[in-house]
């Protein structure tokens, strides 16, 4: 099998290491394989593609979409280097308001597999990042909401002094607003 599961110690929360094929043209590497993506235990269809372009320092998130418009992702970094931060927003999880982080690089081999559930973001490192993620629903704009990223209760240790984020972004509500209250 060309991926290998690698756990977070978060449930559900994996890091897949997808093989990369040399010859003298270059590599070849699977993202998403069905079958063996089933046989890791991730049994989803997923129905949406993204692809977003970031110039460095800037994040994006911390997103999710309201059930039942969940979206569990594969998140891939296809050029550049970013640092991905999840944090856990089932509440009946025993890691309820943890947050997880890894530095994605297209160099390496790695793929962040989100359950549905969670808050997801990133923040590029390199002048610019190309990252592909799949999803497991489409996305739906009124059902969209997220927290902000320099929430204080989650005190995530983002690796930027003077982020760039959009309009929406900054409007997000503090963890408590959103999940506590």
């Amino acid at each position: 099998m060309p991926f290998e599961k690698i756990e977070t110690g978060i449930e559900g929360l994996i890091i897949i290491k997808s093989k990369k094929f040399f010859d003298n043209r270059g590599y070849f590497q699977e993202i998403f394989k069905d079958s063996d993506f089933k046989e890791m235990g991730i049994e989803l269809d997923f129905s949406q593609d993204n692809l977003s372009f970031s110039k460095k320092g800037v994040i994006r998130g911390l997103h999710y979409q309201k059930a039942p418009y969940g979206q569990a992702k594969l998140v891939k970094c296809v050029y550049g280097s970013i640092f991905d931060a999840v944090v856990d927003v089932r509440r009946d999880s025993k890691t309820f308001g943890k947050y997880f982080t890894v530095i994605l690089h297209d160099s390496d081999d790695y793929l962040l597999f989100v359950p549905d559930g969670f808050l997801h973001g990133f923040c590029v490192l390199s002048d610019f990042a190309l990252v592909l993620y799949k999803t497991s629903s489409e996305y739906s704009p009124k059902n969209s909401s997220g927290v902000i990223y320099n929430d204080q209760f989650l005190s995530i240790p983002w690796p930027v002094e003077n982020p760039i984020i959009s309009p929406q972004d900054a409007g997000l509500k503090s963890f408590k607003e959103e999940f506590l209250e």
